[in-house]
């Protein structure tokens, strides 16, 4: 896994795209990031979680993540596309004030969710566990937006 570039270079290679700010379309992300989270506290507080539902969790854990930053990145007129357009969103939490090590897990977790998408990766409930703390602690719809 290569380290995650300066958000910048993103801009120069056009994989992000300056443009105006659209406030519906982040606050649409926001809204669907908000209900995707109650409904995978909702799954955690029911079923649990465990070592066979490990990659369904960091899945959707990521796919909330990933639309907080997007509804981040569209409020300051930035938009991302194309390859390489969700490693330009992680390198978007640098702009965001968020410490190299968060950004270096944030990245990690890309390479796993594309692993679980893409190539069978199973990851256990341990991993899991560490995803949805840095979804709570860090980037949760609660965190970012108010």
């Amino acid at each position: 896994m290569r380290p995650v570039k300066k958000f910048e270079e993103y801009l120069k290679t056009d994989v992000v795209r300056i443009q105006s700010v659209d406030k519906s379309r982040a606050e649409s992300l926001k809204k669907e990031s908000l209900q995707t989270e109650k409904v995978l506290i909702s799954i955690i507080n029911s079923v649990g979680l465990t070592n066979e539902n490990a990659n369904t969790i960091i899945t959707i854990a990521y796919d909330i993540i990933m639309k907080n930053i997007r509804s981040k990145m569209i409020l300051s007129g930035y938009n991302s596309s194309g390859r390489g357009a969700h490693e330009a969103e992680v390198s978007y939490l640098r702009v965001l004030g968020f410490n190299e090590k968060d950004v270096q897990f944030c990245d990690q977790l890309r390479y796993f969710r594309n692993g679980i998408m893409y190539y069978g990766k199973i990851f256990d409930k341990k991993y899991a566990e560490k995803t949805i703390d840095f979804l709570k602690n860090k980037v949760s719809y609660k965190k970012l937006f108010q």
